[in-house]
């Protein structure tokens, strides 16, 4: 396995001790100019990048990849050691890497990459610390996206039921035997193939790199953190109200790379955030899936390449 990811461009990991943490990561071409870090999706890790840490590193960029808090070989916190995991959480996560592991190294702007929730991610610290980041590239941007949403009057109290339900709920659901039959049922294959457009892509490894941290015995712990978290967040967490923020000053460039046969997160919220939002540039592959990077790392690779290397910065 460590062969196979050193001929791709991931090196063996690093550790990084964060807020009492255990979180891998990893840089190729460290000595390199700009720094890249690029930011997995939902059930994945830092390896999902396989095939393209790499390309840019021979383009001159320090590619930096890490395992957000609890994917991969990173711990996996439960509600009693970090109570719930969010975007908020892990763009947290994001900005003390770049100032306790980049900025000592290299003092530029950092460029983030995102695949899914790694792209919702990456919006996240746009917004949160923007000084520090150049542009943003997501593929795709994932959340419940209605422009109307923001517009919708909630009773507090009635809020605070409903997320006083889904904790309890969360809590109570027992999801260690879900976890254990997701993987005695083959479910993990199911979703991949219903991820990948292309399924011969879909190889031993790919199913290993989402299988592994689900065997492992804290992962329905930090699901549930996941869960009641990422259902329970107040609405500067969402990608419909970052957006707008981002809107307001357009000083992060920000590409959207969409899989033509996206399946999990079809094109057309692609299109309708694009029009929305006139500064944000959409770029369709087609005949590709939710992964686009991993499926077409070739084209991925190639579009993210042209679109840093084509800004105006000042």
């Amino acid at each position: 396995m460590n062969i196979k990811l050193r001929k791709k461009g991931i090196k063996n990991p690093n550790y990084w001790n964060w807020n009492g943490f255990k979180i891998p990561w990893s840089v190729t071409g460290e000595e390199n100019g700009k720094p890249i870090i690029f930011l997995h999706g939902f059930g994945a890790s830092q390896m999902h990048w396989r095939y393209n840490v790499e390309f840019f590193a021979k383009k001159n960029f320090a590619a930096y990849s890490l395992d957000l808090l609890g994917f991969g070989n990173s711990d996996q916190p439960g509600m009693n050691d970090i109570e719930r995991l969010d975007n908020g959480v892990w763009s947290n996560q994001v900005k003390d890497f770049i100032e306790q592991i980049i900025k000592p190294r290299n003092p530029k702007k950092v460029i983030l990459i995102g695949n899914s929730l790694g792209a919702l991610v990456a919006l996240t610290c746009a917004v949160s610390f923007e000084k520090e980041i150049e542009t943003v590239i997501a593929s795709p941007l994932p959340d419940k996206f209605d422009e109307n949403e923001k517009k919708r009057f909630i009773n507090p109290n009635f809020k605070k039921f409903i997320n006083g339900f889904i904790k309890l709920f969360f809590t109570f659901f027992p999801l260690e035997i879900v976890l254990f039959l997701i993987n005695k049922l083959g479910v993990i294959n199911i979703g991949l193939k219903a991820a990948y457009y292309k399924k011969d892509h879909i190889d031993s490894e790919l199913i290993d790199l989402v299988r592994k941290p689900v065997l492992r015995r804290t992962a329905s712990n930090s699901l549930r953190a996941m869960c009641i978290g990422m259902s329970t967040r107040e609405k500067n967490l969402k990608a419909y109200y970052l957006l707008k923020k981002l809107s307001a000053s357009k000083k992060v460039p920000f590409l959207l790379i969409w899989g033509g046969e996206d399946k999990f997160i079809p094109l057309f919220l692609g299109k309708k955030i694009a029009n929305l939002h006139r500064w944000v540039k959409l770029k369709i592959v087609s005949n590709s899936g939710h992964c686009v990077h991993d499926e077409d790392p070739s084209i991925f690779n190639k579009i993210s390449y042209e679109w840093i290397r084509d800004l105006k910065t000042s």
